[in-house]
């Protein structure tokens, strides 16, 4: 049986916090492009295309599913307490709140956080960021800035048309086959639903997503090993890392928008 000795736990340490001050670095300079970034709309627009107009199908077929599933589940859920009128809050709620945000960041980090990750490190492994910064071109402001800011822009969005093929799901499920009344059904939503409260904290939680799995997938694509079980790894890393946090800090931010 081997034993580590100290000093690999203190050079794994000392590895490990360069890795973090640099990814607290490589995000600051990203945030500092705000001003730079929109002056060249059209960079931002086309990954805004990327990113978003490849990722809609995914997200709206998977919000109309899932609230095919809550409109049953709800349903039969509050039956038993005679609440069968509420099947509208109850959906609304859960997807505003909750499953909209969170499943709409999971999703995007396996279809364009991968995507953006397999990107940047073919780049770099192709020698392209290199020659970059040969011609005294900053591949942060070029290359990294647009995706980043992309990412952050096309996240409430595509959460936004996941939560709304979900009600229009849960709707189908509730009032076209089970036959709940559909006046009950929207008259719900309108009354329980609060736009600052409800949908605001879902929009909250979503751009914070947003910030997150799209940092994640560049600075994972930007630091790959040049080689392509590097973008592989680099890849996998990106939706294992990009899950973890995003489930994190919607735990996180649920305890804050609903106790403080």
């Amino acid at each position: 049986m081997s034993w580590y000795k100290p000093s690999d736990i203190g050079f794994a340490t000392r590895r490990q916090l360069a890795n973090m001050g640099y990814g607290a670095r490589l995000f600051i300079r990203l945030l500092l492009t705000l001003g730079t970034s929109f002056k060249r709309f059209g960079l931002i627009r086309d990954q805004i295309h990327f990113l978003g107009n490849y990722s809609l199908a995914i997200i709206a077929v998977s919000g109309l599913f899932v609230g095919f599933v809550f409109g049953l589940q709800g349903y039969y859920t509050l039956q038993r307490y005679g609440s069968s009128s509420a099947l509208g809050l109850l959906v609304t709620l859960t997807l505003v709140r909750e499953l909209g945000p969170v499943v709409t960041a999971l999703l995007f980090a396996g279809r364009a956080g991968t995507s953006l990750t397999a990107e940047i490190g073919l780049m770099k492994a192709g020698e392209q960021i290199s020659v970059m910064e040969m011609m005294a071109v900053d591949p942060v402001q070029r290359v990294l800035a647009p995706r980043f800011w992309a990412g952050v822009i096309t996240m409430p969005l595509l959460a936004a048309v996941f939560s709304a093929m979900g009600i229009i799901g849960g709707w189908a499920v509730g009032v076209l086959m089970i036959g709940v009344d559909g006046g009950s059904f929207w008259s719900q939503i309108q009354g329980g639903v609060d736009v600052w409260q409800d949908v605001g904290n879902g929009v909250i939680k979503s751009i914070v997503f947003g910030f997150t799995v799209t940092f994640i997938a560049l600075l994972q694509g930007f630091e790959a090993q040049p080689t392509p079980e590097g973008v592989a790894s680099a890849t996998t890393r990106t939706v294992v890392v990009s899950s973890l946090s995003v489930l994190g800090l919607d735990f996180i931010l649920t305890a804050m928008m609903f106790t403080i």
